[in-house]
């Protein structure tokens, strides 16, 4: 542990890691229930002695559950990569798990197919054991790079196992130079996301947290906020296209989503309008991932998080018959 009681990460070749795998011996399994999963997610980020770095990299499990959606509603994600296997399987999961993400506005930096063909170390050929082209098409398909395909490489398994990255151990191979290619395509990307600065978390009457505006560009992305301000009983939000929006806190509140106050499968209002008070005020704002906002009331409920969307869509809404 570090002065700050901090986790040391191991460290090797210069690149700092941390894995569940660390924390137990060969023969211990990790059960884990959602809730502890969210939490060794958040540790790892946030309790372990990074130091500086040029980024930090999430190796994720496939599909679209808890860790996925913890990660992009905690942290201010500058992007994704799709890493799929070329067979259609794979693909579907792939394409689920990208859907997500651009659902909680992470942008999608391109899609890597992995295990793309073996090629034999005596004659040359290559056997497409999982298929060939899923991951390229499936890039073409939704409109997003394709950033390159590694291939099935027995070397890459020994020098995993045996701790020598094969780029240095084997720099001509075939996954070496795939994986050159890949860095240097992902060293160019990410990092420019537009909007104010998150995380934040504002404490409306005293100002404390509030974030700072961000400049406006002609054609900026809709779905990102530039400024936040309070005033008159309102939430004032402008978005980096420039759009404007005041939003009173009795309608933001009537509006919450969570489960106590909307039916999570017929969508339903549980919440009564009239026990919700006229003078009801908020008195926290908070940033969930680079999609949403998180609030809290006067009257104590703090459970609602505000999609970018559900906020446009509340423009000219009557909320008190709803």
């Amino acid at each position: 542990m570090s002065p700050d009681q901090k986790v040391i990460p191991a460290e090797a070749y210069g690149v700092k890691v941390m894995s569940m795998a660390m924390l137990s011996d060969d023969d211990s399994p990790a059960i884990l229930r959602g809730p502890m999963v969210t939490k060794y997610l958040q540790m790892f980020v946030r309790q372990v002695e990074w130091g500086a770095l040029d980024v930090l990299l999430l190796d994720l499990p496939p599909g679209t559950g808890d860790i996925q959606l913890t990660l992009a509603q905690a942290f201010p994600l500058t992007g994704a990569v799709v890493v799929s296997t070329p067979q259609d399987v794979s693909l579907k999961i792939a394409r689920r798990g990208l859907r997500m993400m651009e659902q909680v506005n992470v942008p999608i930096i391109g899609v890597i197919e992995n295990m793309s063909g073996f090629t034999c170390p005596d004659c040359g050929t290559v056997t497409h054991i999982f298929h060939q082209g899923g991951g390229e098409a499936i890039a073409q398909e939704l409109g997003i790079e394709f950033l390159g395909k590694v291939p099935l490489d027995p070397m890459v398994v020994d020098c995993g196992d045996e701790g020598r990255p094969l780029v240095r151990h084997a720099p001509d191979s075939s996954a070496a130079q795939a994986y050159r290619t890949i860095v240097s395509t992902l060293a160019g990307t990410g990092g420019d996301v537009a909007g104010i600065a998150t995380p934040f978390a504002w404490t409306v009457a005293d100002g404390v947290g509030k974030p700072s505006p961000a400049p406006i560009a002609e054609g900026g992305p809709p779905d990102r906020l530039a400024a936040l301000d309070h005033a008159d009983g309102a939430l004032l939000l402008r978005w980096a296209d420039g759009t404007d929006q005041r939003l009173s806190e009795r309608d933001l509140r009537l509006d919450c989503q969570c489960a106590q106050c909307r039916d999570e499968m017929s969508g339903k209002r549980l919440l009564n309008p009239d026990t919700v008070p006229l003078d009801i005020r908020l008195t926290r704002v908070w940033s969930v991932g680079n999609y949403a906002l998180g609030m809290a009331f006067s009257d104590g409920h703090d459970t609602g998080i505000y999609t970018f969307k559900a906020l446009h869509a509340l423009a000219g809404t009557e909320l008190e018959d709803v």
